[in-house]
């Protein structure tokens, strides 16, 4: 990731390992490296989807066993 945003093998590291802070600038290009923006980055807590809510609902809705097997699904993908 550090030579993909135009920085030293051991860049990302060091900022990891808490022994260096990103400038601003390199920390735009961290973001358009994840595809996300500086915002969704902070986002600390993210609403669920209107689709995630009506999906819970949904799930809550059903009986213990069939609960069960969807979560089964779920974790299969």
């Amino acid at each position: 990731m550090s030579l993909s945003i135009g920085q030293s093998e051991a860049y990302i590291n060091r900022i990891e390992n808490r022994k260096m802070l990103p400038s601003l600038s390199v920390f735009f290009y961290i973001c358009d490296y994840f595809g996300i923006t500086p915002g969704e980055f902070f986002q600390i807590d993210p609403s669920p989807s209107k689709e995630i809510i009506d999906a819970i609902k949904k799930l809550q809705s059903l009986n213990p066993k069939k609960q069960k097997h969807i979560l089964a699904v779920i974790h299969d993908l």
